[in-house]
């Protein structure tokens, strides 16, 4: 591995993600380590569905895939592996690597890490009987089965950023209280966990880039925790100092930043470019972790179905009042939840009939999939010719589908096993940490002057802000972030909890959290319960929140115009 700093590239920021990408990390450069990002809160929970049908299953089968096509590459590059596509199941992943390695006639040793799967334990911890329950691990798993000479280690859930820092403790030798080290290798894992969304991916000033192909991202860790976030030459989209401060502030809270091993001041990093791809990253203080353990608890909430209607032309708003009145007449026995949404996508005197339509989604629940199977289908369908003029559906609707709820709980720290079983098969468990600190708020820091009056001109937001959302159980985060010290004094004072609950009507009636980041000119705001139970059970538009902040940059606001 190189002297000077620890080069360790991403291939995968979620289960279903370039499938090429690891031969692409492989073939671009030099690394030392090379990770993958398999999971969320709802790969657990599609993991879990496929363990009922397979208690042999559990994991990321993608990952296996992809090593049967690079292993060979990797060993001969001295390439370590390390990724979370252990899922449910690292010891049955780690046992079907080893065959295929023995299939290939390859010398590699496997080691994994487990005691995340808490499901066992449901009762004693009362968690209510879920379908999955996974905590949190951290990185010293992994940097156990690093220093024991593994080539490869899967893991079930562990923070995203423990990929990262894992092999950085192995490899610098750092200990449990290096706090500002460890944070700044959670802030390098939490750069590179979502893959091409750090070189340019989901970027909202796209076009100032070639995002056709973005590269996967890698980092150049140093000893004192600091990194150089960067990507392999000749490949794909940019590095730059905003495609960082993107993912930065992606499904964050406030500036503490809890992990399992040490918490991350995200009030502290410093960014600054270091030339063409090259974005340095230091500065970051670390404090003990809190005495919790984050766990992921999913279980079946009931079942699901859909349909659209297009509405085209004239009395948009009779023809949605029409269905609704003729599917509530219907629907006996009522589903227990249904939910209307109209979007007014049309235009008057629109060119073409697309342009001229709106769209009526409803979307049913109920624990009873017959209450939203054929029954619902059914009754929709009937309508084709008995309802609105130029009735007409985009697709006809199935069967009712499962839906998961996501629920976060904590546990203490002592309880959850960690254990590192090494390539020969030995079993280390991982201390807990033996100082921790609780996470109480962070005090909002000294804000700068506002910008004196002067003319303004109203706009959208978004020709001087940037933003990135994304979601965290039923709660959605959007941080948005300016580039100017000037814009920033403007934006500090203007976007408050309450203006963005007038330029989002759907939070006005939500709690709103505001966390202000100076060092990176981002204010980051949670909206609680905006998804309702989360992903996999929300009927919102966009139920991941992922275009949330498109949807802010959008909103026009009385802008300076010397920011213009």
């Amino acid at each position: 591995m190189a002297a000077r700093s620890l080069r360790i590239g991403n291939a995968s920021g979620f289960y279903g993600d370039r499938f090429s990408a690891f031969r692409e990390m492989l073939e671009g450069g030099p690394l030392d380590v090379l990770t993958g990002d398999y999971l969320a809160e709802l790969t657990l929970l599609i993991l879990g569905r496929d363990r009922l049908k397979n208690p042999a299953g559990g994991y990321a089968r993608t990952f296996l895939r992809q090593l049967e096509d690079t292993l060979g590459l990797a060993v001969e590059k001295k390439v370590r592996i390390v990724a979370n596509a252990g899922g449910l199941n690292p010891a049955g992943l780690a046992d079907d690597l080893r065959a295929l390695t023995a299939k290939l006639g390859l010398s590699v040793r496997v080691a994994h890490v487990e005691g995340d799967d808490l499901v066992g334990r449901a009762d004693e911890l009362g968690f209510d009987q879920p379908l999955t329950a996974n905590a949190y691990l951290g990185a010293w798993g992994i940097a156990a089965c690093l220093d024991a000479g593994a080539d490869i280690v899967v893991t079930g859930r562990v923070t995203d950023a423990s990929l990262v820092v894992g092999p950085a403790a192995s490899h610098f030798g750092w200990k449990r209280h290096d706090w500002d080290r460890l944070a700044g290798a959670m802030v390098a894992g939490h750069v590179l966990e979502c893959g091409a969304q750090a070189t340019g991916g989901n970027f909202a000033f796209f076009n100032e880039l070639d995002v056709r192909r973005p590269g996967f991202p890698l980092a150049e860790v140093f000893e004192d925790g600091s990194s150089i976030i960067t990507k392999h030459p000749d490949t794909g989209g940019s590095v730059t100092v905003d495609t960082v401060k993107a993912q930065l502030v992606y499904e964050i809270g406030g500036a503490r930043y809890a992990g399992p091993d040490a918490t991350a001041r995200f009030d502290t990093i410093e960014v600054e470019s270091q030339g063409t791809d090259r974005v340095r990253l230091w500065g970051t203080r670390g404090e003990p972790p809190p005495p919790d353990v984050k766990v992921c608890l999913n279980r079946l909430g009931g079942f699901r179905n859909e349909a659209d209607f297009m509405l085209v032309g004239l009395d948009i708003e009779a023809k949605a009042a029409l269905v609704r009145a003729q599917l509530d007449a219907a629907l006996r026995p009522r589903p227990s939840e249904v939910v209307y949404t109209l979007a007014r996508t049309e235009g008057p005197d629109a060119p073409s009939e697309e342009q001229a339509s709106a769209t009526l989604r409803v979307a049913v629940k109920d624990a009873d999939a017959k209450a939203v199977g054929r029954p619902f289908s059914s009754a929709v369908v009937e309508l084709a010719l008995a309802s609105y003029p130029g009735f007409f559906l985009p697709r006809l609707p199935g069967d009712a589908s499962p839906f998961g709820v996501y629920t976060p709980a904590f546990v203490p720290a002592g309880k959850v096993p960690h254990i590192a079983v090494l390539p020969d098969g030995a079993r280390v468990d991982v201390a807990p940490p033996d100082e921790t600190l609780g996470l109480e708020g962070v005090a909002t820091p000294s804000l700068p002057p506002p910008p004196p009056p002067g003319a303004t001109k109203r706009v959208p937001l978004g020709r001087v802000a940037l933003a990135r959302s994304g979601d965290k159980g039923g709660d959605a985060n959007v941080g948005v972030w300016v580039r100017t010290e000037e814009a920033w004094h403007w934006l500090v004072h203007t976007l408050t909890e309450d203006r963005l609950r007038a330029l989002l009507p759907e939070a006005r009636e939500l709690t709103v959290h505001r966390h202000v980041l100076p060092n990176l000119r981002a204010l980051n705001f949670v909206i609680e319960r905006l998804l309702g139970e989360g992903v996999s059970s929300s009927t919102r538009f966009d139920p991941q929140a992922k275009a949330l902040g498109e949807w802010l940059r959008s909103r026009h606001i009385d802008v300076p115009e010397s920011l213009l």
